[in-house]
C-alpha cells in the first residue's frame, strides 16, 4: 500500500508532514532523516488497532500483515 504524504518546512526550522488519506496523522522532525523516521512510526501508530478491543473465541486467530 502506498499513501502520498505531504512535507512542509517548519517556519521555525525543520520539517513536519501530514498524510492526507489517514486523517489526524502528522509528526516533524528536526532533519529530512529524522522527519522520515518519524512518518512510518506515525502512520502505523495511526493505524494500529488494539485488538483486546474485541471479542477474540479460542479458535479464532490474529494476524500481523504489512501494508
Amino acid at each position: 500500500m502506498k499513501v502520498k504524504v505531504i512535507i512542509h518546512q517548519a517556519e521555525e526550522g525543520g520539517y513536519w508532514a501530514e498524510v492526507p488519506a489517514i486523517p489526524g496523522c502528522a509528526t516533524q522532525g528536526d532533519d529530512f532523516e529524522e522527519l522520515l523516521k518519524n512518518i512510518y512510526e506515525a502512520v502505523e501508530a495511526c493505524l494500529m488497532v488494539d485488538v483486546s478491543d474485541y471479542k477474540v473465541s479460542d479458535t479464532d486467530k490474529i494476524m500481523e500483515i504489512a501494508i
